[in-house]
């Protein structure tokens, strides 16, 4: 049994990473169950710790001006976007045997992402060597996480429908010349909500992490916590 959290407004990222750090360190310590976070983040690039600079396209200064922040996150992974419009998911669950290792973790993480674009009717695929999942139109979802004693931090940005000119300030994970998409980008007038999106997001992650999940406010895991 675990926990599900939809937060609606979007989070500033040192905001998101903060409140990560306190679900954390509680499950860590065995105080609160597994918990998956569903939020959406103000515009932000971040860049994993061991990502590179020169795939930030732009400065700082200039990315503040446009109302841009940027972090350099523990995640792993490289550079990439997020922002209104696309889902981001963040699991603090503690790993099981069947998914110890970072392969293993990965895979499910893809698989989410690939089955949630099979539910609108999207092929999605993943490449090799490479993370994340692919469409025919580009790079649909991102994955940089962190594990530290077994619970894992950070996770999966799922581009539902987000102003997608954010990717053109970076190059996006490292990957030159790739595309990125979303749902709108394929599906135009049939893509689905955000709220309908991060719904069909958490089915799949009850499925494939085999985990259930019962809801909970951000407030109420904090209190916990």
């Amino acid at each position: 049994m675990g926990w599900s959290v939809f937060i609606d407004d979007p989070v500033p990222y040192d905001e998101g990473v903060r409140i990560q750090e306190v679900i954390h360190r509680a499950r860590l310590e065995d105080r609160i169950p597994d918990t998956v976070l569903f939020l959406e983040h103000r515009p932000v690039i971040t860049r994993g710790r061991r990502g590179r600079d020169n795939f930030l396209l732009s400065t700082p200064e200039d990315l503040a001006a446009k109302g841009i922040d940027y972090h350099v996150s523990s995640r792993g992974g490289d550079i990439t976007w997020h922002g209104p419009g696309q889902v981001v998911m963040y699991p603090i669950i503690r790993l099981g045997t069947h998914e110890a290792d970072t392969h293993g973790y990965l895979h499910n993480l893809e698989e989410v992402a690939i089955r949630t674009c099979g539910d609108y009717g999207v092929k999605a695929w993943r490449r090799e060597g490479k993370s994340g999942a692919w469409t025919d139109a580009g790079k649909i979802a991102a994955i940089g996480f962190k594990i530290q004693r077994r619970v894992t931090l950070h996770g999966i940005s799922f581009n539902v429908r987000p102003e997608l000119s954010g990717f053109q300030l970076i190059v996006p994970c490292g990957l030159a010349g790739e595309p990125v998409c979303s749902l709108q980008t394929i599906l135009g007038n049939r893509c689905p909500s955000v709220q309908e999106a991060r719904c069909t997001m958490q089915r799949h992650v009850q499925q494939v992490l085999d985990r259930t999940l019962e809801p909970r406010t951000l407030e109420q895991v904090m209190a916990e916590a």
